[in-house]
């Protein structure tokens, strides 16, 4: 029996094909050329350590695209895979994307969604959680999903990955260098 990393017995199945390239796993294992299949570019990066990372998401929603997601350095498929620690640094960098892209876009608000299995609305078998910067009225459940440009994607991790350095110096300086991520 296949268990979870808490060792529990696992109750899911993997939904990946079994020839599957992650492409998330290329962006974050510096894997080049990526695959044929793989819409992400290596200019989508905005950080990464050896517990999670944080990208530019491929697709973008009405007048404001330019999202990230946050997902875990390693593959784990699922919410359901996610070993503790990984889980709780995931929680705190999405926290820490949030702040960096109040600062630099300043938009009024911030949402974040995650997706588990094809039911919940994953497309891709690398758990990530989006956060997305809104503004009233955006509509950001109501539009369509469209491609965004390389560039403008390499513009937008560029603005964040600035600004959550930033983010990150302060939290180090406020705990007294001591930061969980």
């Amino acid at each position: 029996m296949t268990t979870t990393p808490h060792g529990s017995a696992r109750v899911w199945v993997s939904h990946a094909p079994e020839d599957y390239a992650c492409p998330f796993c290329e962006i974050v294992g510096d894997v080049t050329p990526f695959s044929q299949a793989n819409l992400c570019a290596p200019t989508d990066l905005v950080y990464r350590d050896e517990l999670v990372a944080v990208i530019i998401a491929c697709d973008g929603f009405g007048d404001h695209a330019g999202h990230a997601m946050v997902i875990p350095s390693g593959h784990f498929e699922t919410l359901y895979d996610l070993p503790d620690d990984v889980n709780a640094a995931l929680a705190v960098m999405t926290r820490l994307v949030a702040v960096a892209m109040k600062r630099v876009w300043a938009p009024e608000g911030i949402s974040t969604r995650q997706h588990n299995e094809p039911s919940g609305n994953q497309h891709v078998w690398h758990y990530h959680q989006h956060v997305f910067p809104r503004w009233a009225a955006d509509d950001l459940y109501r539009q369509l999903r469209r491609r965004l440009p390389v560039d403008f994607r390499a513009t937008k991790a560029r603005e964040l990955a600035a600004s959550l350095r930033e983010v990150l110096e302060e939290e180090r300086r406020a705990s007294g260098g001591i930061v969980t991520r």
